[in-house]
């Protein structure tokens, strides 16, 4: 069974992703990225959906030209798991430093 993360992993969080926020209004983590255009974006797109079917875990993203929005929450628990902090992490690995 997949648990909610607990207190200690979510004080962790800023340090472990310091580039994606907890959402005011749900347990989900949220993450804006702009890129140079809508190519660049879209390419950026398609890499993160293998990864996440990989996974098993699908993120939920909103795409407008060259931004897009990506929210990680566990629906099989209704908050945020070490399967978010997993993807967020690759997805974070996947971006030119």
């Amino acid at each position: 069974m997949i648990q909610t993360l607990n207190s200690d992993q979510r004080a962790k969080l800023a340090e472990k992703l310091p580039l994606w926020r907890i959402l005011p209004d749900r347990d989900a983590l949220f993450r804006e990225i702009k890129f140079k255009d809508f190519r660049e974006a879209f390419a950026f797109m398609t890499k993160v959906a293998l990864l996440a079917e990989k996974m098993d875990h699908h993120p939920e993203w909103f795409n407008v030209y060259n931004r897009v929005e990506i929210t990680l929450s566990t629906h099989d628990c209704n908050g945020l798991s070490e399967r978010d902090l997993a993807l967020a992490g690759a997805i974070d690995a996947m971006l030119p430093r």
